[in-house]
């Protein structure tokens, strides 16, 4: 199964309310009708996030595919072009990014109704290298931020290798998505050791100083099969 992430900033001359709605019901609707789509969800930035200023991004699209074949027959076919298209109705285009992503889950688990999303814009140290950095969030960082007693649920999105491929570098290296049972939950969750002790280890391959997040809940417009 083929995942593409699409992260969304919507036109300046929209509001939060305004572009939400537009993306569940308009867009939303017509990416459900893309050829060869097996699921698809969008996760929408909460409101109150907005409190403090703008956010870097206002949400994320997640689709899956049976293939990559099968996501570049979508992508480069009318349909692809045609959702690109009604995307310049509500979206900054030059913010948009495509990332195609292999999935590890670090902490299985099933994901309560009305659950918090966290997402998490991941980057790499400069100085380590692309399977280094893989290796340690995968073999070691996850496992820790694993044992996160109110994280129910903690999936690694690490940026496909064929994405490295073209002459400029990546946005980002991948995304950190965990779920939670609220904000509450949350926030009691940095008062635990474990919390305590996963942060202190980023430094071993991350950049110095907070992750880029949104906090969001999402919607599934089209479900999995069965």
């Amino acid at each position: 199964m083929t995942k593409i992430i699409t992260l969304l900033k919507r036109r300046a001359d929209f509001s939060v309310e305004v572009f939400q709605r537009h993306w569940r019901e308009r867009h939303g609707a017509l990416a459900a009708r893309a050829e060869g789509l097996r699921r698809y969800v969008q996760s929408h930035a909460l409101v109150q996030g907005y409190q403090r200023g703008d956010l870097l991004f206002d949400g994320i699209e997640e689709m899956w595919f049976d293939s990559d074949a099968a996501w570049r027959r979508f992508h480069d076919g009318p349909q692809g072009l045609a959702l690109r298209q009604a995307g310049g109705e509500f979206l900054d285009a030059a913010r948009t990014v495509i990332m195609p992503v292999e999935v590890i889950v670090a902490k299985a688990g099933d994901i309560p109704a009305g659950a918090v999303k966290n997402i998490e814009f991941v980057n790499r140290r400069a100085d380590m290298p692309l399977e280094a950095f893989r290796r340690y969030w995968r073999e070691v960082h996850g496992p820790l931020a694993a044992r996160i007693p109110v994280i129910r649920r903690y999936e690694q999105n690490h940026l496909a290798l064929d994405a490295y491929a073209g002459p400029l570098a990546p946005r980002y290296d991948g995304l950190a998505i965990t779920w939670f049972d609220s904000t509450a939950a949350m926030k009691a969750g940095t008062a635990t050791p474990a919390y305590t002790e996963t942060r202190a280890d980023e430094t071993n391959f991350l950049p110095p100083g907070h992750l880029p997040i949104i906090i969001t809940r999402e919607i599934e417009i089209a479900p999995a099969p069965g």
